[in-house]
């Protein structure tokens, strides 16, 4: 049976494509608007692109996968010998993309379990691993949720961004805030927390930023065995050293994935975005 589960997620989770095939992992793309084009995240606009957009102000928005695209992966899924699917995706708070994998699921041909992991980048990718780790070892669909749902309550999610206006603008955050946080000319710290990215510190120059960034993620890493992410837009000097001293410093460390968010997340941040997830197992 365990063989038969099939573990779906959406773009936003950034696992490797490597990693999605040793795991058999599918992840249904998200869109982004530029200007006139709708563009596939992961295929059909990079990280690059998407940076030198939002640089030069050129309006970007996303949106969810449609019902239809869904349907399409969980019968392709269906057809290839799947008996159950479970479908793990980013925050009901930041998208609509489970309430369409849902009504996707009412019409699928076989039985279809959607979460809302309330996670986004490599916090719901590190749900959608524990999933399929699960069902490597035989779990039945209900107990490869259980085992997502145990991760995603575990995991932080931390992020530094140079400003807030792209937040702002793309309705993630409230207005009073932003421009708070520009009045004051501090570097803002985020959290993911109940599925909605909230400010969590200020502080006062970018050095001294990503330096605290740094020092929680150690913090909530602690001595256990823990998997973290590293993310970035347009940032990569940064990401790479501050993962070098996470990995001097997080004694208990598993795995350290270093890697750039999509053009979705990076819509919402802009460039110089770095972040950082903490997963303990």
């Amino acid at each position: 049976m365990s063989r038969h589960v099939a573990i779906v997620t959406d773009s936003t989770a950034y696992l490797p494509p490597q990693t999605m095939e040793r795991h058999g992992i599918t992840a249904v793309p998200l869109t982004v608007v530029l200007g006139d084009r709708a563009l596939e995240e992961g295929t059909q606009i990079s990280a690059l692109s998407l940076a030198d957009a939002l640089q030069k102000r050129h309006p970007v928005t996303t949106s969810r996968p449609s019902p239809e695209t869904f349907a399409s992966h969980y019968r392709t899924l269906a057809e290839s010998g799947a008996t159950g699917i479970v479908s793990l995706h980013l925050s009901g708070e930041l998208s609509g993309t489970y309430e369409a994998a849902l009504l996707a699921a009412r019409q699928a041909p076989v039985p279809v379990r959607v979460v809302d992991t309330g996670m986004v980048a490599m916090a719901l990718g590190f749900c959608a691993l524990a999933a399929a780790e699960a069902v490597r070892a035989g779990a039945t669909p209900d107990e490869a949720v259980a085992a997502a749902e145990k991760r995603a309550a575990g995991t932080s999610a931390y992020f530094y961004v140079d400003t807030l206006d792209f937040l702002r603008r793309g309705g993630r955050i409230g207005a009073a805030r932003a421009l708070l946080g520009s009045a004051l000319a501090v570097k803002p710290l985020l959290e993911l927390t109940g599925g909605r990215i909230e400010p969590c510190e200020k502080v006062r120059t970018a050095s001294k930023a990503i330096a605290r960034l740094e020092e929680i993620a150690v913090e909530r890493a602690g001595a256990a065995p823990v998997d973290i992410a590293v993310h970035h837009l347009a940032a990569a000097e940064r990401a790479e050293a501050l993962a070098a001293r996470l990995r001097e410093r997080v004694s208990g460390l598993t795995d350290l994935h270093v890697s750039e968010v999509g053009a979705v997340i990076g819509a919402h941040t802009g460039p110089g975005l770095l972040g950082v997830v903490v997963s303990p197992h």
